[in-house]
This record gives C-alpha cells, structure tokens and sequence, in this order.
C-alpha cells in the first residue's frame, strides 16, 4: 500500500493507541484525476481515448474501406467517415496488416453542431474499456501535440492519453493514411535517456522505444555518466536542470573523454533563451530542443538525423 500510494506522490501515516484502534491517513495530490477510457493498442504500444469524445468502437472488413476524395473512408450509419492509421498519426511504425478485418475508434467533436466532425482511427486492437487514473505532463512539457497526459491503467501499467482534437487537426494535414507503412530502424539502436522529472523520463522513453530504439533512463548527469563508461550507448537525450550533474556538465564530461567524444548529445529543456541554447553548443551539444515548443515528431526526426 506504501509503495502504491508514493508513487502516486502521495503519502501514507499509520496511528496507534493501544485500546483505542489503528488510523491510517492517506494524502493524495488533488491533480490526480479519474474518468473512462477506451484502452487501444498499436503495435507494441498502449494509448487511452477519453470515453466522452469517442462517439463509436467498431471492427469492419478491410475491403469495406473505400477511397472517398482521396482518403481511405467508411460508411458508418449513413455518414461517410474518414480513416486513419493511429499509429502513422502518432509517429510510429506502423505494421502491415493483411488480415479480413480493421479495428476502429471513432472519435467526434462537436456533434449535433455545424462544425461537428468524426474520424475513425484505426488501431492494432481495441483492448477494453476502464477507468484510469490520470497525471499531466507536468510544467516542463505543458504541450505536446496529440498528446493529453498519462494514465496509469488496472495492471499498473503506463499509457499516454490521446488528444483527440489534436489528433483531428493531424489527419486533416494529411497523416495517417490507413494503408500507408512505414519501417522502423533497421537495427535497434541504444539511447540512453538522462532526466530526473519521472513523467518526463516516462514520456521520453515511451516515444523512443514506440519506434523500435532500445531505451535506457538514468535519474540525472551523474547516473547517466556511469551508464555511459559501463555499456555502449549510439545516443544521449538529456535535460539541462539535473540535480548532481546537469546536462551542460554531463555533455562537457562526454565530450571530454576520449572514448565517447563522438557521441550524439541531444538536451531538451525548458531553458529557452539565447544565452542557454548558446551555452549549450559551447559543451558540444548536438541539438537543443526546448520542452515549452516540444513535439515528438521533432525529437524523432533529430535522433534519426544524429543516428
């Protein structure tokens, strides 16, 4: 019970007196938050649809989905509706798929109004719907696209919420196509990820491995400098603001040593001006990414640019 409410953030007393009885007082932060979700699965990857936007969940027949103006559609209770790959949406490789049958979500906005709108996502699997316990990305990554927070399911596992209108301005600029795939890295690749905050370490290792990278995390500069002389790493992702060992700190001791000068440093943070980005090309970073404007599609595209 400790154990599962710390790492809530929360905190737990026990209170005894003999003759008198036992209270135990639980201390939960009151950003946590619970609702329904329709639990979904691409590939190896696990994603939550908030219940209230998800207008239908369906499996139809592969050949059932025509091209209308262009894009790969369905005709659902009368409504033609358009589909796209969630996992091409996200980013992710997505599998091809020769079986009879495609499993979708439907999500909408807006119904019964004039702007009104509804696409279906195709997803690997439609696992289940349940009630999920619900923690923002937190100050330092306040925004990323398509993306609403993080939900800790039933078994303990960890899923990232999806933004379903983020997700609909994505499919009208064109991604997902249903049939459309792509490969992932040709060799798994190791990248070692150093960031102290938890829901960002989580995020960060959640995008890279969704793409095939095999993921290692540390909790600051200090922790990820020994990681890197005890295995080989082809690239580093690491915040600035670190206890112990910041990230310019860890970057001047990489590039310092001769056996890992060359390696790819990538630092993320909410440090923004000029004089911080300029800092961090002075130790050798190779990209500087700032968390405020973050995008996975940014992050992935530099570290398969770097690699």
């Amino acid at each position: 019970m400790r154990e599962k409410v710390e790492r809530l953030g929360g905190s737990i007393e026990l209170q005894s007196q003999p003759g008198a009885g036992t209270r135990f007082r639980i201390e939960l932060p009151v950003t946590l938050a619970t609702y329904r979700g329709v639990q979904v699965r691409c590939g190896s990857r696990y994603f939550v649809f908030p219940t209230t936007l998800v207008e239908q969940v369906t499996t139809v027949r592969r050949d059932a989905i025509k091209t209308v103006e262009n894009r790969p559609s369905i005709a659902l209770q009368g409504r033609i509706v358009a589909v796209v790959n969630l996992a091409e949406l996200l980013g992710l490789p997505a599998r091809v798929d020769t079986g009879d049958s495609v499993s979708l979500v439907i999500g909408a906005t807006g119904v019964g109004s004039a702007t009104g709108r509804r696409i279906a996502f195709a997803v690997d699997e439609v696992v289940d719907e349940q009630e999920v316990l619900v923690k923002g990305l937190g100050e330092q990554l306040r925004r990323v696209r398509n993306i609403a927070g993080v939900a800790r399911l039933r078994n303990g596992a960890v899923a990232l919420i999806l933004n379903i209108v983020d997700l609909m301005k994505s499919a009208a600029r064109g991604g997902g196509q249903v049939l459309r795939s792509s490969a992932p890295p040709s060799e798994r690749q190791s990248i070692l990820v150093a960031e102290d905050s938890i829901t960002s370490r989580m995020l960060l290792k959640g995008m890279l491995e969704s793409v095939g990278y095999k993921v290692t995390v540390a909790v600051d500069g200090e922790d990820a400098l020994q990681r890197l002389r005890a295995e080989p790493f082809d690239l580093v992702v690491s915040d600035v603001d670190m206890p112990r060992m910041s990230g310019l700190q860890l970057t001047a001791q990489i590039r310092a040593d001769s056996a890992l000068a060359n390696l790819p440093v990538i630092l993320v943070t909410t440090l923004a001006s000029v004089e911080d980005r300029e800092r961090g090309a002075e130790v050798g970073a190779s990209a500087y990414l700032v968390k405020s404007s973050f995008e996975q599609s940014n992050l992935l595209e530099v570290v398969r640019r770097l690699l």
